[in-house]
């Protein structure tokens, strides 16, 4: 890994993987704010000094520089954050508190990554408008072919983000390119715009507008979705690449964002205005260009479905989400994966929000809001974590990032009647079944009584020397090897199923993300001894392998399993969850013919 990240193949594919969201955002941003407000020089020069700083504060400042520096090898995102934070919190109430928080940043970056694909691709297309013969495209039309161009892109996520990244960096590159070129080409016929640099001019906009001046702040924020990408995606190619890729993009957008301004003040009349801005600069490469921007914008949606397989594989590894079925795309880096319950769902979620909104300016209504949320959330995290470890210099500058994620939240918050709900509902999905699920796992532990091992010794002594036994080994699991399963006591004590070698295998959640230590425990008693797996939150293990490797011949692997029956309306959604997600086993993918499956009939 480090190779790449010392290499440029290693920054082409951070372009390919990581920066597609952000670097599409100049295809509507400024078209966006040009519907709310006059396209005055004054204006003009204001709106471009926020997109300067927006980009310096919530991107470079605080995921470039901050975030990323509280990566836990080489991974990213909300979870991990979590994952530091928690250990230096002495409340159990206050580590209550960031879980929720966590649960709440998870569901909105889902209701995020759903808007990401459709605006993107919505607005590449509509640029077909500006073809001669093309004008009067109905807009259903535009909406078929985004749907078309969606579908083949969620189709494509199974082959594996590595080859995406391969495919896609070099495009992306040329796109940067092109913007980088563009955007000088206007500067120069109006290079007064450069003062936009100076944040005062941003300041004196927001002054003089007052509120409307605010509700524009909250469409500036559409040049900075994406940002999260940078940390979200670190653990696909690490913190180095993803970082010198960063710079080079940082100046292109800036470049190519004083461009479309100085465009814009001398053809105050346009309206799409990247677009009409590379036609008015060279007709015959408009074409050319348009296939680009759609090539782009589906590496867009790329970054936020990548990142969000990340997100919830974390959530999974560490109890929060349900066992969805994972599959494991690369060879040389571990956490590359795809999983395809959440493809689907994304995919269903992005078709109907490209129906219901129709274009990309409406969409850029409910866009924002979740991203905001997300960058607000992780300004709080990075502000706690580095007070706790007492670096106070990152401890200040995280909460001067955190003031300003409130100030662009809060005026999202504008968006929620326009349809910024729609982030709301979206996220309000998987924040429902989170807290469906684990409220419903802590249930079913209160239930399912574990029996200590103390009381469960005596027992089982008595009957490994009453009964006959079965030749070979017998794997059973335990979370906690002092506290034993019913399904154990059951299997044993009930069913008189005793093996010559009983091992309880307990499996450990590490607080790094890679890592794994097997080793075998003491010996309990005649036939009985423990076995522990100690993996890190984001590590694949091959649990069939580790025992064989150990010395253990592996006969039967018993697991428990629930049959839960009741009339609650929420623990039938939680007893649908279950049937619908795969077993402990399946997750593990262990051999399906040593497998015996105990069930307990719970009423809930």
């Amino acid at each position: 890994m480090s190779r790449e990240g010392t290499s440029f193949g290693g920054i082409i594919k951070s372009l390919g993987l990581v920066f597609g969201d952000i670097g599409t955002s100049p295809i509507y941003t400024l078209t966006v704010i040009v519907l709310l407000t006059k396209p005055t020089v004054d204006n003009v020069i204001g709106v471009l000094s926020l997109i300067v700083w927006t980009l310096s504060v919530l991107v470079s400042l605080e995921y470039g520089w901050l975030a990323m520096s509280l990566g836990k090898k080489g991974e990213g995102g909300t979870i991990v954050l979590k994952e530091l934070l928690r250990p230096l919190l002495k409340s159990q109430r206050k580590v209550a508190f960031i879980t929720l928080l966590s649960i709440i940043g998870i569901s909105l970056l889902i209701g995020d990554g759903v808007i990401t694909p459709a605006i993107s691709i919505l607005s590449a297309v509509e640029g077909l408008l500006l073809i001669p013969g093309f004008e009067k495209t109905s807009g259903n039309k535009l909406i078929l072919i985004a749907g078309i161009i969606a579908i083949v892109l969620f189709f494509f996520q199974k082959k594996g983000t590595e080859r995406v990244a391969k495919a896609f960096g070099p495009i992306m590159l040329l796109w940067f390119i092109v913007l980088s070129v563009s955007g000088l080409l206007a500067i120069i016929e109006f290079p007064s715009v450069l003062k936009a640099v100076n944040p005062y001019y941003g300041v004196k906009f927001l002054i003089d507008n007052g509120v409307s001046g605010f509700f524009i702040l909250s469409e500036v924020t559409l040049c900075a979705t994406g940002g999260e990408a940078l940390y979200a995606d670190m653990g696909h190619l690490g913190r180095k690449p993803i970082l010198r890729a960063w710079y080079f993009v940082f100046a292109a957008l800036l470049l190519n964002y004083m461009g479309q301004g100085a465009f814009l003040i001398l053809h105050p009349e346009a309206k799409n205005v990247l677009f009409e801005m590379i036609r008015y600069q060279a007709k015959f490469l408009y074409v050319p260009f348009l296939f680009l921007s759609i090539m782009a914008t589906v590496i867009a949606s790329q970054a936020m479905i990548s990142g969000m397989f990340s997100i919830v594989y974390q959530s999974i590894t560490t109890r929060v989400m349900p066992m969805f079925k994972v599959d494991y795309t690369s060879t040389e880096f571990r956490s590359q994966i795809y999983i395809g319950f959440v493809n689907w769902f994304l995919l269903v979620c992005v078709l109907i929000i490209m129906y219901e909104f129709k274009e990309s300016s409406h969409l850029a209504a409910a866009y924002g809001l979740a991203v905001t949320g997300t960058m607000t959330l992780t300004g709080l995290f990075m502000s706690w974590i580095f007070l706790l470890r007492k670096n106070y210099i990152a401890a200040l500058l995280s909460a001067f990032v955190f003031i300003i994620d409130i100030v662009y939240f809060a005026s999202n918050t504008f968006k929620i009647p326009h349809g910024g709900y729609w982030s709301i509902i979206i996220a309000a999905i998987p924040l429902v079944i989170i807290l469906i699920y684990t409220q419903g796992q802590k249930y079913l532990y209160k239930r399912l009584k574990p029996m200590p091992l103390r009381d469960f010794l005596p027992q089982y002594v008595e009957f490994y020397k009453k009964y006959s036994k079965i030749q070979g080994t017998g794997i059973f699991f335990a979370r906690d090897i002092n506290m034993v399963p019913p399904y154990i006591v059951r299997t044993m004590f009930a069913d008189n199923i005793i093996y010559e070698d009983n091992v309880i295998v307990s499996m450990d959640k590490l607080d790094e993300p890679f890592g794994v230590n097997a080793y075998t425990g003491d010996k309990i008693t005649d036939g009985m001894r423990t076995f522990v797996i100690e993996m890190g939150y984001m590590e694949v293990v091959d649990v069939d392998n580790i025992l064989s490797n150990n010395g253990i011949d592996v006969k039967t692997i018993f697991y428990g399993l629930e049959d839960i029956s009741t009339n609650n309306f929420i623990w039938r959604i939680f007893s649908i969850i279950k049937r619908l997600t795969p077993s402990f086993v399946q997750f593990y993918n262990l051999p399906s013919h040593k497998l015996r499956g105990v069930i307990t009939r719970i009423d809930m």
